[in-house]
């Protein structure tokens, strides 16, 4: 057994007056702080097994997006569709990518994005050699924060500072710490590319007109700088995760946060045996998801717990556009895919995921090492935990960015377990 990797990067930074997306609010883009990029992994063993990571670095991709994606790739490049993952960092000053109201989607930018991507994939494919990977993980404490404070009344406020409010009582959730990398290299013993996934909100620079890669565009400039040329950040379940801490009132840098994980990739690095012999394999399992029911305390932000970060009309303007949705489709379409490479498993969720599920899939999945990646192959918004929903706060008030039933986040854990315990 042997397998060969191919890495490629492309740049996708967007012209001046973009509107960027993600934040809510009517923004375009006037500054550059650094660029963006779309990235590319193409691995395949000897054996036949195919597997591809396409990762952006924007705020989500749409599922319709990803589908014609892989289309145009498997015909240019007789790729099977299927075997490719398509991921965004879930960079909040990006382009927008999909609309968000009160933004449209910038359709043309999307367009051109996939044809550069299309040509990406040519490039890693190009690129392919025999290669070696390494699998090592570290932890990191001090970057990603649950961002959900628990308060007095048994609510809870997403985002509240305990120093400012006396009766915020304790943070909802955990965190998962483990940074996973993968690093290929050739039979030179050269770095050819990596992936590093971590569970955690990239929101720097999103309210602003500032257009940035966040802090995954700081790791990939480290490992640039450290001779890795190509690095994709596959981001976790982030959902409920953010590089603020409420409770000590402490917020990560874009900088910092970025740094910290550089060097949590070359502390793993350091414990990493490089092997030849891999395989690679993938599966995916096509769910249809319930939507939440509406009801006019729901419709009006009247639930126990609920947060509105925008003004009610636009809240309840994007609900009576979701009814007509409901009536249409009946149930939101979504995909679970998990790509195996060796013992490793990514199993990509395409939502904005809370991390109690991706703990749960990591501990159900055991032996087998397992990993999540949110805003893959699509976006159906938050997904919080049952648990969740009985206290409230921002992620599962119903609007614009959350709109499933309570049972969602399992019903996707229990397909994502079943894939990856039958990942043979």
């Amino acid at each position: 057994m042997s397998i060969k990797a191919g890495f490629a990067e492309i740049e996708i930074t967007p012209p001046a007056g973009t509107k960027k997306g993600g934040w809510m609010q009517d923004l375009e883009a006037r500054k550059f702080l650094d660029p963006i990029f779309a990235r590319a992994a193409v691995f395949q063993d000897s054996h036949g097994g195919k597997a591809a990571f396409i990762q952006l670095d924007t705020l989500s991709v749409r599922w319709s997006d990803t589908d014609d994606l892989r289309r145009q790739i498997a015909s240019a490049c007789a790729f099977p569709a299927g075997n490719i993952m398509v991921s965004a960092s879930h960079n909040h000053a990006g382009p927008a990518i999909a609309r968000l109201a009160p933004v449209k989607k910038e359709t043309k930018y999307v367009e051109d994005l996939k044809v550069k991507c299309v040509s990406l994939f040519k490039q890693a494919l190009a690129a392919m050699e025999e290669a070696e990977l390494g699998f090592a993980c570290a932890r990191e404490f001090e970057v990603g924060f649950n961002r959900r404070i628990v308060m007095r009344d048994g609510t809870v406020k997403t985002q509240a500072y305990f120093k400012d409010n006396p009766d915020a009582l304790y943070t909802e959730g955990p965190v998962d710490p483990e940074v996973a990398v993968v690093i290929a290299r050739n039979k030179a013993g050269k770095k050819i590319g990596a992936l590093v996934n971590f569970a955690c909100h990239p929101t720097h620079h999103g309210g602003t007109d500032e257009i940035s890669a966040g802090y995954p565009g700081v790791l990939s400039a480290g490992m640039k700088k450290w001779g890795c040329p190509v690095t994709l950040f596959l981001n976790g379940a982030y959902g409920n995760v953010i590089t603020v801490d409420f409770q000590r009132g402490i917020s990560v840098s874009m900088e910092d946060a970025g740094r910290r994980l550089f060097r949590d990739v070359q502390e793993a690095s350091g414990r990493m045996e490089f092997r030849g012999d891999c395989s690679v394999a993938c599966r995916s399992q096509g769910l249809k998801l319930p939507f939440r029911k509406i009801n006019a305390a729901e419709y009006h932000g009247r639930v126990r717990g609920a947060q509105r970060f925008r003004d009610n009309h636009l809240y309840e303007h994007d609900i009576d556009l979701l009814k007509a949705k409901v009536k249409k489709l009946g149930s939101q379409p979504a995909e679970v895919q998990v790509i195996r490479l060796g013992n490793w498993h990514f199993a990509g969720i395409p939502a904005e995921y809370f991390v109690e599920h991706q703990l749960r899939i990591k501990t159900e999945t055991f032996p087998k090492r397992s990993f999540v990646v949110g805003g893959a192959n699509g976006m159906v918004g938050y997904v919080p935990t049952k648990a969740a929903f009985a206290r409230g706060g921002y992620e599962t008030t119903l609007g614009p960015p959350s709109h499933l039933a309570p049972e969602a986040g399992d019903l996707l854990a229990k397909a994502a377990i079943g894939l990856i315990k039958g990942c043979k």
